[in-house]
């Protein structure tokens, strides 16, 4: 049986907490410099219909560090779904890859990948889950708390992204308590918040469009205001989502000394992009989902956590050519 790393729902809660520990032990093999090629030989593909930083960086070097050939075929350089059909180019791939990571947008696309290409396929981001993420961020809590086991997380801003949904479907299979905090017209969709009770192990799960709601949890967590591709108005966004930000106001209004903040990361609280420029010279903000303090404050948190997107990745690729 081809294993998969599609979206979280494929797996219970004994699934990822053995996929958590194998990305620890793999970064301590890491930092020891002991080396690990468990899977040299192996060839595989990463597709990039999206931009990306760590996943991009997290893949090639989790594939070096096993041992494997990374091949990037990034937008534009392949036919995927253009002059060549999604399913005849997972054949074709499946014949010469023994693996397959995708990034792009439709999770039905990254869902036909795996089913025709005979090999694992990894999500490494669609516009409706973002699995790979978190792993490395349940790693990255089990590392600061010592456990999963009594945590509260709140997700705070567009409720409706990948990272909202993931964060929701995850905390619920693993049982950690969340709350999603977003304006009412930027809330989880129906289906998502089903598919989370369906698969809670037993997690309290809150959506409401009230700050107050990060009372008393144990990390808040954000995500940039506008997800790549999506049409929208950005200035309506922002006016929206203001009130949402990761500021001292809101760290405190958790009344928890030992809060901690986390980001997947690009994050938009200072002017040093050219994106950030742009947003200041058009609407006069100079920070967006986080303010630029918050996040110096949690900053060795947040990069981390960057950091285990590598080894939670290594983790999930050489489970998936592990036999039963």
């Amino acid at each position: 049986m081809v294993k998969s790393f599609l979206k979280e729902i494929d797996f219970t809660k004994k699934d990822l907490l053995n996929l958590l520990a194998l990305s620890a032990k793999f970064k301590q093999l890491k930092k020891d410099k002991v080396a690990h090629k468990y899977l040299e030989g192996k060839n595989i593909a990463l597709i990039f219909e999206k931009t990306s930083t760590r996943t991009r960086s997290a893949f090639t070097v989790a594939g070096q560090d096993l041992g494997m050939n990374v091949t990037y075929l990034g937008a534009g350089e392949i036919q995927l779904g253009k002059k060549e059909s999604i399913v005849d180019t997972a054949k074709v791939l499946g014949s010469m890859f023994d693996g397959i990571e995708y990034r792009g947008f439709k999770q039905e696309d990254v869902e036909i990948l795996s089913k025709y290409s005979g090999v694992p396929v990894w999500n490494g981001l669609t516009d409706t889950w973002h699995p790979t993420q978190m792993i490395a961020d349940f790693l990255t809590l089990t590392e600061v708390f010592g456990s999963l086991d009594d945590l509260s997380i709140a997700y705070i801003g567009d409720g409706r992204n990948n990272m909202a949904n993931s964060l929701l479907v995850t905390s619920a299979i693993l049982g950690v308590n969340c709350t999603i905090i977003a304006p009412k017209s930027l809330q989880p969709q129906k289906d998502i918040v089903d598919l989370a009770h369906q698969h809670n192990t037993g997690a309290s799960l809150t959506i409401t469009d009230d700050i107050a709601g990060v009372k008393g949890v144990n990390m808040i967590y954000t995500d940039v205001w506008v997800s790549m591709g999506e049409g929208v108005d950005f200035k309506e966004r922002i006016d929206l989502l203001l009130p949402y930000q990761i500021n001292q106001n809101l760290i405190s209004l958790t009344g928890n000394p030992d809060v901690i903040v986390m980001h997947c990361l690009p994050a938009f609280h200072d002017l040093n992009t050219e994106i950030g420029k742009d947003i200041y010279e058009k609407y006069g903000y100079s920070e967006l989902e986080i303010t630029d303090e918050v996040f110096q404050k949690y900053s060795s948190i947040i990069f981390q956590e960057a950091e285990n997107r590598m080894h939670s990745i290594k983790a999930i690729m050489y489970n998936s050519f592990q036999e039963e």
